[in-house]
């Protein structure tokens, strides 16, 4: 199969371009009219897959419930937003739920799905810090244990590839070292950390933050806290929430220009309440959660974010034409930087030979026109 257009994102720019895909992989690239094309999409844009690493469910099911048939729902729906790459994300919890919830992602993997990828699991909590734990249930949260983490990766069949802990927790940085030294991404967040601990655990393997300003010892200019440590450690990955919501426009274009093109990510973090309507209340967690108007999800009753509702083709356009961060570190940030953060930079989030056919096509607005899974075409809005 070969896809064309006037516009398809290759080193950094977009240039006229025909796409052949055999076997779910881009086989070849050439100039826009030496190929005929099967599908021909003009000069919309065609960009990378997005991938979102943090994001805990949508459509009524959440990663905890442990259900094989509310996983494959939402793997099958999340394309309409462009996302073709994910990670399951979890939230603090007893060992039973825990258990049973990763494992059923790892069934579900193996066994396959349509639509999105899974591409692990992303494994956040237990090991927070109570007071920064947001919305996650302080009942739960234990001190880490890497003898209790190697259980719940045994369950997940060796799937957790991401975690996010809080390091002044981890005593000797024990868990930090065992995750890392075993291809599991360690990320900090949920975490009162300062910014010399937060160092420190970057020097035992830490690598990426989780929602930086979100959950974490904020900035000052005397005691600079995790957030001063995600601007200064410029190779340290760095989530971001991009709906407006977690985090000022002003605070988004900030964050962008301390990290630049290659080490931020966009993360949704997304409840199972994404595609209800403001009003409806969901247990998250044990906990009750409201959609609200503005798109976020709360602990009902409180102003305490829970998380969002956001679609990642919606962060990429707030953070361009809201918070004015230059278009190529917006997509690198849904793309190409979360495929490296989680060690799949060899295959994802890029539109180049061998690597995955996962294609978006965008129109002028931000809005999806079609989604191509390896190749496959997953939802079809342009005709």
């Amino acid at each position: 199969m070969v896809i064309r257009s006037k516009k398809v994102w290759i080193a950094d720019q977009f240039l006229p371009a025909a796409v052949r895909i055999e076997g779910g992989r881009i086989a070849d690239i050439r100039p826009y009219e030496s190929l005929t094309a099967d599908v021909d999409y003009g000069d919309k844009r065609v960009v990378p897959g997005f991938l979102d690493i943090h994001c805990h469910g949508a459509y009524g099911f959440d990663t905890n419930d442990g259900d094989a048939a509310g996983l494959r729902r939402w793997a099958k729906r999340i394309v309409s937003e462009g996302v073709t790459g994910f990670l399951a994300t979890t939230i603090t919890q007893s060992e039973d739920v825990l258990t049973k919830a990763v494992a059923n992602v790892a069934q579900v993997m193996e066994s396959g799905c349509e639509g999105a990828e899974i591409l692990g699991i992303h494994f956040e909590g237990p090991y927070l810090s109570g007071a920064f734990k947001g919305a996650q249930p302080p009942e739960h949260i234990k001190k880490p244990s890497v003898e209790q983490f190697v259980h719940y990766q045994q369950a997940a069949r060796g799937h957790i590839r991401y975690i996010t802990l809080a390091p002044e927790e981890d005593a000797d940085f024990a868990l930090t070292e065992y995750a890392a030294a075993h291809g599991v991404t360690v990320s900090v967040g949920h975490s009162a950390a300062s910014y010399e601990q937060a160092a420190l655990a970057y020097a035992h393997g830490a690598r990426s933050m989780t929602h930086v300003y979100n959950g974490m010892s904020p900035f000052h200019h005397r005691n600079n806290g995790l957030v001063g440590a995600a601007y200064r450690i410029r190779t340290m990955y760095g989530e971001i929430i991009c709906d407006g919501n977690h985090s000022t426009l002003a605070a988004l274009n900030s964050f962008f220009a301390a990290k630049g093109p290659d080490y931020a990510v966009m993360v949704t973090d997304s409840l199972l309440a994404k595609g209800a309507a403001a009003g409806e209340k969901f247990l998250f967690g044990g906990h009750e959660i409201e959609a609200m108007p503005d798109g976020s999800a709360r602990l009902a009753g409180s102003e305490t974010l829970a998380g969002s509702t956001l679609k990642v083709n919606e962060g990429l356009r707030i953070l361009v034409e809201e918070a004015m961060v230059p278009f190529p570190s917006a997509l690198n940030a849904c793309t190409r930087n979360p495929a490296r953060c989680i060690g799949l930079g060899d295959r994802k989030g890029t539109i180049g030979v061998g690597f995955d056919a996962d294609l978006v096509v965008l129109d002028a607005d931000y809005a999806v026109l079609a989604t191509y899974c390896r190749g496959k075409l997953a939802i079809d809005f342009s005709s």
